[in-house]
């Protein structure tokens, strides 16, 4: 197999001129969570476009295109900032009202137990088109391998997942919390994981330019 040479990077360190490639990356990868606002991804990427703060994302690159993302929070640090005038104007008064408010909710509401040096993982995304190319695994690394932290979370993950649920346990993760979700069925899965690492700082690996494949 060909080795893919990832490059991950902040996503304020890449500027504004990659906020749609990733915004797009974002919508597509999640684009069944947003199915009661629009099944059109253009749509959504527009709607979305204005409220990632790139500062808590960070882009895996290859070849300079965004093939992945991950984002890293701790605290009471947010990922977005939604504003409504600008979802509605792209997703109509009803679905704009929707989308604001279950982002407001869902999607920027701290986590239980967070903290000040606890960096909680989520959005932990690849592009179709790169997948199986270790992007996922390059960026995980990068993020274990920045400097503030030795504890880590991945909340709320789809116990159907088992492609992610992998990766993380391979990389140190365990599960220390599952709990089932009304209606989960009908979405297809039947309830979401939590996973944590402590990680000891001597076993931290480079961050920096990932070769590889999962």
């Amino acid at each position: 197999m060909v080795e893919t040479m990832v490059v991950v990077e902040r996503g304020d360190k890449l500027g504004e001129g990659y906020r749609r490639r990733i915004t797009e990356v974002y919508v597509r990868s999640f684009a069944q969570d947003f199915v009661a606002f629009s099944r059109d991804t253009g749509k959504l990427a527009d709607a979305f476009e204005h409220m990632l703060l790139l500062d808590r994302f960070y882009v895996a690159l290859v070849d300079g295109e965004p093939a992945g993302l991950a984002s890293l929070t701790e605290g009471e640090q947010a990922l977005f900032a939604p504003r409504w005038r600008e979802i509605r104007r792209h997703l109509g008064p009803a679905r704009g009202l929707l989308g604001y408010v279950v982002i407001r909710r869902w999607f920027m509401a701290a986590s239980d137990g967070a903290r000040p040096g606890l960096a909680e993982i989520g959005f932990v995304a690849t592009e179709p088109a790169y997948q199986g190319r270790g992007v996922a695994t390059a960026l995980l690394r990068h993020l274990l391998a920045l400097p503030g932290y030795r504890e880590y979370v991945l909340e709320d993950i789809k116990d159907t997942n088992a492609p992610a649920l992998g990766l993380y346990a391979k990389l140190g993760f365990t599960e220390y919390k599952r709990r089932k979700v009304r209606f989960a069925r009908h979405a297809g899965f039947t309830g979401l994981v939590s996973m944590k690492l402590v990680q000891d700082p001597a076993s931290q690996p480079a961050a920096g330019r990932s070769p590889g494949a999962v």
